[in-house]
Protein backbone atom coordinates (compact mmCIF):
# COMPACT_ATOMS: atom_id res chain seq x y z
CA UNK A 1 0.00 0.00 0.00
CA UNK A 2 1.61 3.37 -1.11
CA UNK A 3 2.19 6.16 1.62
CA UNK A 4 0.17 9.43 1.00
CA UNK A 5 3.08 12.04 -0.05
CA UNK A 6 2.51 15.30 1.09
CA UNK A 7 1.73 18.20 -0.81
CA UNK A 8 4.77 20.25 -0.75
CA UNK A 9 6.78 22.99 -2.97
CA UNK A 10 9.75 21.20 -4.62
CA UNK A 11 11.71 24.44 -5.26
CA UNK A 12 12.43 27.38 -2.55
CA UNK A 13 10.75 30.54 -4.10
CA UNK A 14 9.46 32.75 -1.11
CA UNK A 15 7.05 35.77 -2.33
CA UNK A 16 8.61 38.62 -0.06
CA UNK A 17 5.54 41.22 -0.70
CA UNK A 18 3.02 37.95 -0.71
CA UNK A 19 4.34 37.28 3.10
CA UNK A 20 4.90 40.76 4.27
CA UNK A 21 1.48 41.85 3.23
CA UNK A 22 0.20 38.79 5.22
CA UNK A 23 1.93 39.35 7.90
CA UNK A 24 1.14 42.96 8.33
CA UNK A 25 -2.39 41.30 8.48
CA UNK A 26 -2.05 39.25 11.15
CA UNK A 27 -3.28 39.99 14.72
CA UNK A 28 -0.53 40.92 17.30
CA UNK A 29 1.05 38.03 19.15
CA UNK A 30 -0.92 38.68 22.83
CA UNK A 31 -4.17 38.46 20.44
CA UNK A 32 -3.11 35.10 19.04
CA UNK A 33 -2.18 33.83 22.45
CA UNK A 34 -5.46 35.06 23.82
CA UNK A 35 -7.16 33.06 20.83
CA UNK A 36 -5.08 29.94 21.22
CA UNK A 37 -6.02 29.92 24.23
CA UNK A 38 -9.46 30.09 24.17
CA UNK A 39 -8.96 27.04 21.07
CA UNK A 40 -7.35 25.21 23.92
CA UNK A 41 -10.09 25.54 26.46
CA UNK A 42 -12.75 23.90 24.02
CA UNK A 43 -10.30 21.10 23.48
CA UNK A 44 -11.18 20.01 26.39
CA UNK A 45 -14.38 17.34 25.36
CA UNK A 46 -15.92 18.20 29.18
CA UNK A 47 -15.31 21.94 28.58
CA UNK A 48 -17.24 21.72 25.05
CA UNK A 49 -20.05 19.77 26.17
CA UNK A 50 -20.53 22.78 28.71
CA UNK A 51 -20.40 24.85 25.98
CA UNK A 52 -22.76 22.87 23.60
CA UNK A 53 -25.33 22.88 26.36
CA UNK A 54 -25.45 26.34 27.27
CA UNK A 55 -25.47 27.19 23.64
CA UNK A 56 -29.14 25.31 23.72
CA UNK A 57 -30.25 26.87 27.43
CA UNK A 58 -29.72 28.23 30.58
CA UNK A 59 -28.47 25.81 33.34
CA UNK A 60 -27.21 25.91 36.35
CA UNK A 61 -24.32 23.63 38.03
CA UNK A 62 -26.51 20.81 39.29
CA UNK A 63 -27.79 20.73 35.80
CA UNK A 64 -24.28 20.73 34.24
CA UNK A 65 -23.15 17.88 36.82
CA UNK A 66 -26.06 15.36 35.89
CA UNK A 67 -25.51 16.38 32.55
CA UNK A 68 -21.66 15.78 31.77
CA UNK A 69 -21.81 12.59 34.39
CA UNK A 70 -18.83 14.22 36.62
CA UNK A 71 -18.58 16.16 40.10
CA UNK A 72 -20.07 19.07 41.24
CA UNK A 73 -16.46 20.37 41.86
CA UNK A 74 -15.14 18.86 38.49
CA UNK A 75 -18.05 21.16 36.82
CA UNK A 76 -16.96 24.15 39.06
CA UNK A 77 -13.59 24.13 38.18
CA UNK A 78 -14.19 23.78 34.59
CA UNK A 79 -16.81 26.52 34.64
CA UNK A 80 -13.67 28.89 36.59
CA UNK A 81 -11.42 27.91 33.34
CA UNK A 82 -14.70 29.11 30.86
CA UNK A 83 -15.46 32.42 33.28
CA UNK A 84 -11.95 33.54 33.35
CA UNK A 85 -11.82 33.08 29.17
CA UNK A 86 -15.00 35.11 28.81
CA UNK A 87 -17.14 32.55 27.39
CA UNK A 88 -19.53 31.69 29.83
CA UNK A 89 -21.29 33.86 32.56
CA UNK A 90 -23.38 33.62 35.67
CA UNK A 91 -26.26 35.11 37.72
CA UNK A 92 -27.56 34.04 41.17
CA UNK A 93 -31.23 33.40 42.05
CA UNK A 94 -31.56 33.12 45.21
CA UNK A 95 -29.56 30.13 46.07
CA UNK A 96 -29.04 28.97 42.30
CA UNK A 97 -26.85 29.87 39.92
CA UNK A 98 -27.35 29.90 36.33
CA UNK A 99 -24.70 29.53 33.44
CA UNK A 100 -25.36 30.84 30.10
CA UNK A 101 -22.78 31.22 27.17
CA UNK A 102 -20.84 35.10 27.74
CA UNK A 103 -22.15 36.71 23.93
CA UNK A 104 -23.22 35.06 20.75
CA UNK A 105 -19.56 34.52 19.15
CA UNK A 106 -18.73 31.97 21.04
CA UNK A 107 -22.22 29.93 19.93
CA UNK A 108 -21.04 31.03 16.21
CA UNK A 109 -17.49 29.48 16.21
CA UNK A 110 -19.37 26.45 17.36
CA UNK A 111 -21.99 26.50 14.91
CA UNK A 112 -19.15 26.68 12.39
CA UNK A 113 -17.08 23.82 13.65
CA UNK A 114 -20.12 21.95 13.62
CA UNK A 115 -21.19 22.83 10.54
CA UNK A 116 -17.75 21.57 9.19
CA UNK A 117 -17.47 18.26 10.70
CA UNK A 118 -21.04 17.78 9.35
CA UNK A 119 -19.83 18.00 5.78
Amino acid sequence: MAKDKIDVCSVEAVDFEKVERVRQELPPGTEVQAMAEIFKALGDPTRLNIILALAREELCVCDLTALADVSASAISHQLRVLRGLKLVKYRKQGKMVYYSLDDRHIEQVIAAVQEHVNE
